[in-house]
């Protein structure tokens, strides 16, 4: 099936990124909370020294929760999008709010500050490791190239949830989410 090619694809190629730390590691919420939000449109290159920046400054998501605005965009200068920095800490806040335990429905996430469909799909994936995508043009351009047709003509929506069983592999799909975004 695709998703076992794509899988071994993943396991041979992928990057080493710090963020992608162990399912069952304590920093796993924090580490892909960050990059989720430096990543939007912005490359991994440009997001890797920022997000080891951050690390050392605030090395948990508590203390993340407790910075003051200003010296998390200072340290988030040069990264641009502002607004995802402001969007990062009134979200960390929310979670401090409730103990730091990241919803486990879509529609919950994505009442966090910043968090569209795509980020919150793709957290979903992380922390909980459900069956959902993260959809962008990445992730559009292959399925409509497999599908040999147009992307205006498929409703991503309803193709991953019709094709649910054949996407997703049972305690990998965080695995084939970040496969499907790695390609």
């Amino acid at each position: 099936t695709l998703s076992k090619k794509i899988l071994a694809w993943y396991d041979n190629s992928k990057r080493n990124l710090p963020w992608r730390v162990s399912k069952k590691s304590p920093k796993k919420l924090y580490y892909r909370l960050l990059s989720e939000f430096m990543l939007q449109q912005t490359q991994v290159k440009t997001v890797l020294p920022y997000f080891e920046k951050f690390l050392r400054r605030y090395p948990t998501l508590k203390s993340l929760s407790q910075a003051q605005e200003r010296t998390v965009l200072k340290l988030w200068e040069g990264l641009g999008y502002y607004r995802r920095a402001k969007n990062l800490l009134k979200s960390t806040k929310q979670l401090a709010k409730i103990n730091f335990k990241l919803p486990n429905s879509l529609k919950e996430i994505k009442k966090f500050p910043g968090v569209g469909n795509y980020t919150a799909n793709a957290l979903l994936a992380f922390i909980h490791d459900k069956p959902t995508l993260a959809v962008d043009g990445n992730v559009k351009r292959v399925f409509s190239r497999i599908l040999n047709t147009k992307e205006t003509q498929i409703d991503f929506e309803k193709f991953i949830k019709t094709n649910e069983s054949k996407i997703f592999i049972k305690k990998r799909n965080s695995d084939v989410v970040e496969a499907f975004m790695e390609f």
